[in-house]
């Protein structure tokens, strides 16, 4: 008997493991659109093209590169660590991670690759 239980009880704790991601997830996607990140980034052929195509970001960089990216902005990107509690900007990334599709090849007029990110070039 006290082995069913702890079978239940880890059958129960893998199951919330993966339900926990993707609330977080959903409630990034939830953020991305509703604080406009939409005006700037495409996402599958929607949205702006002065910032780069995120549609495949979660091949190209890593958790911890967006969170830096989020926070502290730069390349033409404002900063939101100051805008979006950590919690937020840690869904975002959740959201921003599980986006793998097909990247676009276009790159906005002033920007450039440098290894897998577009960078906004410095006049």
């Amino acid at each position: 008997m006290r082995r069913l239980g702890a079978v239940l009880c880890l059958l129960l704790a893998a199951d919330l493991a993966h339900a926990w991601p993707r609330s977080h997830r959903e409630h990034g996607a939830s953020l991305f659109a509703g604080n406009g990140c939409l005006q700037c980034h495409r996402m599958l052929n929607t949205g702006g093209r002065k910032g780069p195509d995120l549609s495949a970001v979660g091949r190209q960089l890593k958790r911890k590169q967006m969170l830096a990216q989020i926070r502290e902005g730069g390349n033409g990107m404002p900063a939101f660590g100051g805008v979006l509690p950590d919690a937020e900007i840690a869904d975002i990334v959740a959201y921003l991670r599980s986006c793998r599709g097909p990247a676009k090849k276009y790159l906005p007029k002033g920007q450039f690759f440098s290894g897998r990110i577009a960078i906004a070039k410095q006049e």
